[in-house]
């Protein structure tokens, strides 16, 4: 596990966020109660498409390297996560590219430097493994644009999605 501490100040009270990079099994329990947040937040078609996360595929892609989580937490609350999958692409098997599979900050800790900070701890230590490429993706309902271009990032593409049926 990789850790750095900081601190903000969102308002007169003063938190300790420390930023990780674990393990699933580290944070598995404590992740649950967030990603229903985030679900209830910004998921589309919750009247169909329940949130019912596959944790033997997570499972097998950190057992294969691929899975990388980054969380904040203040003490030992979980209170962000930030989860990328990385693999080389297959027009450029020469560089490992990270994809953002989810990125999530407690409503609590988005005023101030929480996210900004998390995104960065994860940008070093990603660099460390020889990471060339990372891509984040963001809700057009719920975007965080002006973070990411603070952060230097370039919007590359756009993701167009249809519901058509199913289970």
């Amino acid at each position: 596990m990789k850790t750095c501490k900081t601190s903000r100040s969102p308002g007169v009270d003063q938190l300790m966020v420390e930023y990780r990079q674990e393990f699933l099994d580290q944070v598995r329990d404590d992740i649950k109660l967030l990603i229903a947040l985030h679900w209830q937040e910004i998921a589309l078609n919750q009247d169909k498409i329940k949130l019912n996360p596959d944790w033997s595929a997570y499972q097998e892609l950190e057992k294969l390297n691929k899975l990388k989580i980054f969380t904040a937490r203040d003490g030992d609350r979980l209170v962000g996560y930030f989860v990328v999958i990385c693999g080389t692409n297959i027009h450029y098997k020469d560089h490992l590219f990270a994809n953002n599979d989810i990125i999530y900050l407690h409503k609590d800790y988005r005023k101030g430097f929480a996210g900004i900070r998390m995104i960065n701890f994860a940008e070093k230590c990603l660099q460390k493994d020889g990471v060339s490429v990372l891509t984040i993706n963001t809700k057009a309902h719920q975007p965080f644009d002006k973070v990411l271009e603070r952060l230097k990032f370039n919007m590359i593409e756009r993701v167009y999605s249809k519901y058509l049926g199913g289970k």
